[in-house]
């Protein structure tokens, strides 16, 4: 019962760059909250497998651009939020909602451009899909549907939860040490937290491993279909979301009646957006955290955390501190699985012996078998 998942897929930097070209610059990726694009000129920017992105609020259409000016290849928003017009600060050069150039300072008597030549001036733009409050990207330029990534059940409950986000949001983001694929395999792991988490989460949170007979036979079997639209239709099974495990006495705060909450069961809810988004209530749905996880580098993974309740009823005085404390209990949490996955990829060497899996863990097992399909051969998605 070997995984096919060699040290190398953790460690080489020439598959860190296949999956970039493969993977994170053909599917579609998590590109922020609309919450926080509110207003026109509003933005968010973000480095997208080595692409530096800036997602624009103009006049109530959202785009996203490359953030790269054409005059001399400086970034154009250089915050990682903020609200200003697209206007390089370098030279001043200025763009309008289609990326392109409308307007260069002392263009005619400097410049030389013919008309012609403003006119090729345009940004590259990028496929953006919203589900409720959040915004996917796809750095193809010829990117394939949405709905051939994601299942019709799946985008129906992240778009149920996501239209509930309160445009209140607190953001920080973690440097670990591990290959970013760890993260995954550790978040379908229902098996981990009552030892990795027995003073955290596990504590209120009930997750309970089972195993899928059928799954794990076909686990062991390699894929019958590799093209493209086969490999999508296998990645589809990769996402999920809902009630994941049953919350123990959910504790009633103050704060839970000053929002609207979503749903009625006191439940951890779980959505996993293959391949690198996680969102989490750990509440029964008064509030959500997001967890976006960000390949650097083989041996290096930013997660992107962000924290939001549901809806206000009304503007309440204290919602800061409700965010700092959910921050807080969470940073426990996070630590936890970081410190844990930190020590797996410090064990790793390309001579390290191949992980030998159970039963309960046929998903890892079927994702596995569908990226080294990937990564092993000329396919793509």
């Amino acid at each position: 019962m070997q995984s096919r998942m060699h040290p190398k897929y953790y460690l080489s930097p020439e598959i860190f760059e296949r999956e970039q070209q493969k993977l994170f610059r053909k599917a579609w990726l998590f590109a922020g909250l609309k919450t926080m694009l509110v207003e026109h000129n509003a933005f968010i920017t973000r480095k997208i497998a080595g692409i530096p992105v800036v997602i624009q609020n103009f006049h109530g259409e959202i785009r996203a651009f490359e953030n790269v000016c054409l005059h001399r290849n400086a970034l154009i928003q250089t915050e990682a939020v903020g609200k200003r017009p697209l206007v390089c600060a370098y030279h001043a050069w200025r763009y309008n909602a289609e990326g392109q150039v409308d307007h260069i300072p002392d263009c005619d008597a400097i410049y030389g451009f013919s008309a012609e030549e403003k006119q090729e001036l345009k940004l590259r733009e990028f496929a953006l899909h919203s589900v409720g409050n959040v915004l996917f990207i796809n750095l193809d330029k010829h990117p394939f549907p949405f709905e051939e990534q994601f299942s019709v059940a799946f985008i129906d409950l992240l778009e149920s939860s996501s239209n509930s986000y309160d445009t209140e949001v607190m953001v920080t983001t973690w440097h670990a040490k591990f290959n970013w694929k760890l993260a995954y395999e550790n978040l379908r792991d229902a098996n981990h937290p009552r030892f990795v988490h027995p003073k955290s989460l596990a504590k209120t949170v009930k997750f309970i491993p089972s195993v899928d007979q059928p799954a794990f036979q076909e686990s062991n079997s390699p894929l019958s279909e590799t093209s493209p639209s086969a490999l999508r239709q296998e990645m589809r099974r990769f996402s999920y979301g809902g009630a994941d495990a049953p919350i123990n006495d959910l504790p009633h705060f103050g704060w839970h009646d000053q929002v609207q909450r979503w749903g009625s069961q006191d439940m951890y809810y779980n959505w996993l957006a293959f391949p690198n988004l996680h969102i989490a209530s750990a509440n029964g749905g008064f509030s959500f955290t997001v967890e976006h996880h960000i390949p650097i580098a083989p041996d290096h993974t930013d997660i992107e955390i962000y924290w939001f309740t549901t809806r206000k009823k009304q503007p309440y005085a204290f919602s800061n501190q409700v965010l700092l404390a959910q921050m807080h209990g969470s940073k426990v949490v996070v630590g936890e699985d970081v410190e844990i996955m930190e020590q797996v990829q410090a064990a790793l060497h390309m001579d390290a012996p191949l992980p030998t899996q159970g039963a309960y863990e046929a998903t890892n097992r079927l994702v596995e078998r569908w990226y080294t399909t990937l990564m092993a051969n000329d396919h793509e998605i």
